[in-house]
C-alpha cells in the first residue's frame, strides 16, 4: 500500500514534468512567468514589511511636516 500511494504521488509529479517539459517553448514560457510572479511577490512582501516597520515614520503620517509654525 504504501508503494502505491509514492507510486500515485510520483505520477503527479512526473505528469506535470511531463507536461511542462514537453515543449521548450512551454519551459521557457513557464520560467518567464514564474520569475515575474515570482518578483512580484517579493517586491509586494518586502513593501509590506517596510510599511510594517515603519509605522508613523513616513513622511505621509506626519502632520506637521510641510507647515511653517507662525512665529508669534
Amino acid at each position: 500500500m504504501d508503494s502505491a500511494a509514492r507510486r500515485s504521488g510520483g505520477d503527479l509529479f512526473e505528469s506535470l514534468y511531463r507536461v511542462i517539459m514537453r515543449r521548450n517553448s512551454i519551459y521557457v514560457t513557464f520560467v518567464i512567468a514564474g520569475a515575474f510572479l515570482g518578483e512580484r511577490a517579493v517586491d509586494y512582501g518586502v513593501h509590506k514589511l517596510w510599511e510594517y516597520n515603519n509605522v508613523r515614520k513616513r513622511y505621509e503620517d506626519i502632520s506637521v511636516l510641510g507647515t511653517k509654525q507662525s512665529e508669534e
